[in-house]
């Protein structure tokens, strides 16, 4: 059966190597979801492939998909990379991370439909550099559903009541509101402002906004809360996020006020 191209909407995941001039290339597209594609010759000098598959880009290629197996790649039309995020160390540590999240929470061969629009935005805002950190957490809230986690944000999981302060209970998979916190006293103790942002973030559409401010006390709680709820929930421990992590933790020691003298 001849092979057939198609155009299709991409996003490099990654790329590495293959033999002396080739390369493999891990796309998120919009019908196919990951897909990891061959691409002949794009390392040899004078390629026109060189550019279009440099880390960060995205656009419109054409290629020969073949849903759950190695599909090939032969031309890029028209192509754009976030340019800022190689040389911004902290937006290219949160956008790598991102990449890596979307790369495992998303099966080969199944279309991602309005999910892509929401991760190329994501990745614009870093690469406009908006808040790396509250951009990334609203992704990580809204991938939850697809590592089979599901947190209830509408209201409290037992009454349903949303006009009292709530907080969140790993136990009932979602929020609890005052009166039955002692339902589970291993509750988050999260104050009621983030868990405020992470009922926003459940179902904020990226396209929608121009930015989200949030203070820094609060996203040092976000941070963790959701590092706790996916190591407990998810189980998924990313060489990406380790590197955020301690990138993350080297920045929070420069921004401590100094000492005083005793």
């Amino acid at each position: 059966m001849a092979r057939v191209n198609t155009d299709f909407e991409g996003l490099i995941l990654f790329r590495r190597d293959y033999r002396e001039h080739d390369l493999l290339v891990k796309f998120l597209t919009r019908n196919l979801g990951p897909t990891m594609f061959f691409v002949r010759g794009a390392r040899r000098k004078g390629s026109k492939l060189a550019a279009p598959l440099l880390p960060f880009t995205y656009g419109t290629y054409v290629g020969w998909l073949e849903g759950g197996n190695l599909s090939y790649l032969v031309a890029a039309k028209e192509t754009h990379q976030l340019k800022h995020l190689g040389p911004d160390l902290t937006a290219n540590a949160y956008a790598t991370y991102l990449l890596d999240l979307v790369g495992v929470a998303f099966e080969e061969g199944q279309g991602i439909g309005a999910w892509y629009d929401q991760i190329l935005t994501a990745l614009q805002l870093l690469d406009a550099g908006k808040a790396p950190q509250v951009i990334v957490n609203v992704l990580e809230v809204q991938l939850l559903g697809r590592f089979g986690v599901a947190p209830r944000w509408d209201g409290c999981v037992i009454c349903g009541r949303r006009d009292l302060p709530l907080d969140y209970s790993e136990t009932f998979g979602g929020v609890l509101c005052r009166d039955h916190w002692d339902q589970d006293e291993h509750r988050l103790h999260l104050q009621p402002k983030v868990v405020n942002y992470l009922r926003l973030f459940a179902h904020l559409n990226l396209q929608t906004v121009g930015d989200v401010n949030v203070d820094a006390p609060t996203q040092r709680a976000l941070r963790w809360a959701l590092d706790k709820i996916y190591a407990d929930q998810v189980g998924l421990h990313l060489k990406s996020k380790h590197f955020l992590d301690s990138l993350a933790s080297w920045q929070d020691q420069l921004t401590l006020p100094p000492r005083e003298n005793s």
